[in-house]
């Protein structure tokens, strides 16, 4: 809700209380978002090696609390806010533009601690080794997002409203809040939280050691027989609560890392074969991230181009109450709550009962169908839009403040269908990149996620920034320009419908060649091997 609460009407507020133009406050609001979903990185490497995930975000909370106070303050008190007169609000000074942006880089800061990290100690309340807690985790990131998405309808209907109708300070000030209650709410259950142990001091050690080895035995050559490369014993794994990866033929040139014969004498032990797989894991998630980028940038219209288009439209629903253009975000929100129930409680168990498939579908299906569907939404978003410019023709609106007559729910469809497409691709890329990941590397696993929409975002201002600059050329007409009015935005969204289309197909090629791991464990009692099967994380297989 807090992060919602900013992130939904920012656009907004830039333009109208600080009197930015288009292309500046969409440049902002991309660079700020894409901040948030990149600062996860470090909080996850922080996490994962050295403060664990609790306190790496209990102390990022703390920060991002800071960050909402400072920013309520930023809106609401008369020196540090531009003045305002019958609506209409004078420059910001270079002070108060500082104090704003200051307080939402320190949002972004918190946010790095806590967005991959809160998930994943969700999820290490499950204990895979317990059959049922293992069939209840295949459902966790499901709830998971529910839950996020019920802030996020709060803040695109009820706070969105407030900051427009009633003030920005009591519409920053309510999330604040609410955050507050919400850490409250979380710390109660302190005492009954599940702390997974780390295993290792360095775990992303390995990306680096694994590369390097096998660069110094690239004149070996790889055995035949994978069981010829070196592994530890199955109860050294065991004994350390370690899980023995299983060999791959993908980045086989990763392979040499682990040959035993170019060590011989050496004073440190070639990398075992889980060590090696590992950092293949690694690799084949970056592959698959490289194609989330571009429906990242399609998922920021939706903060920006999408609520700029929007104020252009009519408004009004009945003759006097006008609806905020960002709250047409709470459909979004409203498809994925409708979508999320549906899809756990009776098109996975349809499906589960066609393939055998625990999930149903296989994520990297799951991801693939949300993709599509992201195609399908940016196609219509270009069609309404060659239908709004052919209202503005007729009706010959040329005024920056205009308003074309045309309904703003015109928009609903692309809205609906991305909340839709979001149920797959969403919590598909989280699940599969937690899922994926090696098994001390979780949290920095799920920043694959995060990362892919802050990447997602920057890529979206770059381009709305070059764009602008190339077609301005000359004289000619901005396709995204201050008055949309008179630009060519369906040129812009047309653009998007060609990159996403090839996109997809360049996704569909990598899943195609992507290998799901597969984990060993075994358990022994008194030295004694009681249980020995090989975990298969692909969703293709059976688990039980």
């Amino acid at each position: 809700m807090a992060f919602y609460g900013v992130a939904s009407n920012l656009v907004v507020y830039l333009t109208t209380q600080l009197h930015e133009d288009n292309v500046s406050s969409v440049r902002n609001v991309n660079n700020w978002s894409g901040s948030v979903w990149m600062t996860p990185i470090l909080g996850a490497y922080i996490a994962d090696s050295y403060m664990g995930r609790f306190w790496t975000f209990t102390v990022s909370s703390l920060i991002y609390v800071l960050g909402m106070v400072l920013l309520t303050m930023a809106v609401s008190l008369k020196f540090l806010k531009p003045t305002c007169a019958n609506g209409v609000c004078s420059k910001a000074s270079t002070s108060q533009i500082a104090f704003f942006y200051s307080a939402l880089y320190i949002i972004a800061v918190g946010s790095g601690g806590t967005k991959p990290n809160i998930s994943t100690f969700g999820a290490d309340q499950f204990d895979d080794f317990n059959a049922k807690e293992k069939e209840l985790k295949v459902s966790f990131f499901n709830w998971w997002m529910f839950s996020s998405f019920l802030g996020a309808l709060f803040a695109t209907l009820g706070l969105v409203y407030i900051q427009e109708n009633l003030g920005w300070g009591l519409g920053y000030g309510i999330p604040t809040v609410g955050l507050l209650l919400s850490l409250f709410i979380f710390y109660i259950g302190t005492p009954i939280y599940r702390h997974k142990v780390r295993k290792s001091k360095s775990p992303a050690r390995d990306l680096i050691r694994v590369p390097i080895a096998a660069f110094k035995n690239r004149k070996l050559t790889v055995p035949t027989q994978p069981s010829e490369l070196h592994e530890l014993e199955l109860q050294h794994y065991s004994s350390s609560g370690k899980r023995q990866v299983h060999h791959t033929p993908t980045f086989s040139f990763l392979d040499k890392a682990a040959i035993k014969e170019g060590n011989m004498g050496a004073t440190r032990p070639p990398c075992t074969v889980t060590q090696v797989e590992g950092t293949k894991l690694v690799f084949g998630m970056i592959i698959i991230w490289l194609v989330t980028l571009i429906p990242s940038t399609i998922w920021a219209q939706i903060n920006t181009l999408f609520v700029k288009q929007g104020t252009t439209l009519d408004r009004h629903l009945g003759s006097s109450f006008q609806i905020p253009a960002a709250s047409l975000g709470s459909f979004v929100t409203l498809s994925m709550l409708l979508s999320v129930p549906m899809y756990d409680r009776y098109f996975v168990p349809l499906m589960r009962r066609k393939t055998g498939n625990p999930r149903g579908i296989t994520l990297l299906q799951r991801i693939g169908i949300g993709f599509m569907l992201q195609v399908i939404a940016i196609a219509i978003a270009y069609t309404v839009e060659l239908r709004r410019m052919h209202v503005i023709r007729i009706h010959q609106v040329v005024g920056p403040k205009e308003v074309v007559p045309m309904s703003i729910f015109w928009l609903l469809p692309q809205y609906v269908l991305i909340g839709i497409g979001d149920v797959f691709n969403a919590i598909g890329l989280l699940e599969f990149f937690y899922d994926q990941s090696p098994e001390d590397m979780q949290s920095l696993g799920t920043t694959f996620f995060t990362s892919g929409i802050g990447v997602g975002n920057f890529l979206n201002s770059f381009l709305v920034t070059v764009v602008d600059k190339i077609t301005r050329r000359g004289g000619g007409k901005s396709w995204i320009g201050k008055n949309l009015n008179d630009t060519h935005l369906d040129y812009y969204y047309g653009f998007l419908l060609v990159i996403s289309a090839l996109n997809l197909g360049a996704f569909l090629w990598a899943s195609s060649k992507y290998i799901y791991k597969r984990e060993n464990i075994e358990a022994y009692v008194d030295g004694v091997q009681v249980e020995s099967k090989a975990l298969d994380t692909s969703p293709l297989a059976i688990q039980v």
